[in-house]
């Protein structure tokens, strides 16, 4: 599976974050003005939209890469939203998740992978 998201895993847990990678491929969505996040205890599954970005450009939909439970949710950004673009590793993550599913991360790429994915989308478009 290849996600609009990019992740990093912290134990079995995942922090879901904003996609930097894209920003390389595709234009960039500008300055993060809100995000709209599930509350700690959804369950969020594979595939499907968990929040939203709004950014002065445009509103992006946030797609789960993997099923489970919403354990974290930044609050940070319901103030500062552009964390998001600011600080993408550190203080702009949006949800931590604890699969339900561990066998889930084992269709991730990590973050050079995608990179090179979206390259090739780009590439073929």
């Amino acid at each position: 599976m290849v996600s609009n998201t990019q992740n990093l895993m912290n134990g079995s847990n995942m922090r879901v974050l904003w996609p930097l990678s894209v920003s390389l491929t595709m234009p960039c969505p500008g300055e993060v003005v809100f995000v709209e996040l599930p509350e700690k205890g959804v369950a969020v599954t594979q595939g499907k939209g968990f929040g939203a970005v709004e950014s002065v450009k445009a509103t992006s939909d946030i797609n789960c890469p993997i099923s489970g439970e919403v354990i974290e949710v930044n609050t940070k950004l319901t103030e500062t939203p552009g964390l998001i673009n600011s600080s993408p590793y550190e203080d702009g993550w949006m949800i931590k998740v604890k699969p339900s599913s561990p066998s889930d991360l084992d269709t991730l790429l990590d973050s050079s992978n995608y990179t090179k994915h979206c390259e090739e989308e780009d590439a073929a478009h």
